[in-house]
């Protein structure tokens, strides 16, 4: 896999962190409409597109260690800008950890018909999902295109 150029993961990776945000956005809409086979359709689609995005993020963290030793996480920003994007980077990095199991324990509640634990535990899974979609979509811009390493 060295041999391969997969530089143009980290796009793909916002990418499809924002499609499963805007999934996730049309979810609760479709739910708070009544319309409960979009919705399903919507997060089902945003699971899916999460479980795409871990695929290449694991993809391009494997790549990256075997060509480079070590990820690219460190914009050029300094002082207290440094600092912020630290903390949105580790508040992101927390969440994203949480993501899969919430994701799954909210398809499980639904698929057995627990609607009132489905609805309880998606007052903390969706925000944690966007938190993560949101922060990960803005991460690449200010990596790739913002705040860029000096080489």
């Amino acid at each position: 896999m060295s041999n391969l150029d997969l530089s143009f993961l980290p796009a793909l990776n916002a990418t499809l962190n924002g499609l499963a945000t805007v999934l996730i956005v049309l979810g609760l809409v479709m739910i708070k409409r009544g319309q409960r086979d979009g919705h399903r359709w919507c997060m089902v689609g945003a699971f899916t597109v999460s479980v795409l995005f871990l695929i290449s993020y694991l993809t391009h963290y494997y790549w990256r260690m075997q060509t480079h030793g070590g990820m690219h996480t460190s914009p050029n920003l300094a002082g207290i800008w440094r600092t912020l994007y630290l903390v949105f980077l580790v508040v992101h990095i927390v969440f994203a950890a949480f993501v899969p199991a919430l994701a799954i324990a909210q398809i499980v509640l639904a698929v057995r018909g627990k609607l009132a634990a489905h609805r309880k535990l998606g007052r903390i899974t969706v925000p944690v999902w966007l938190y993560t979609g949101v922060t990960g979509v803005l991460i690449y811009f200010i990596l790739y295109w913002w705040f860029p390493p000096v080489a």
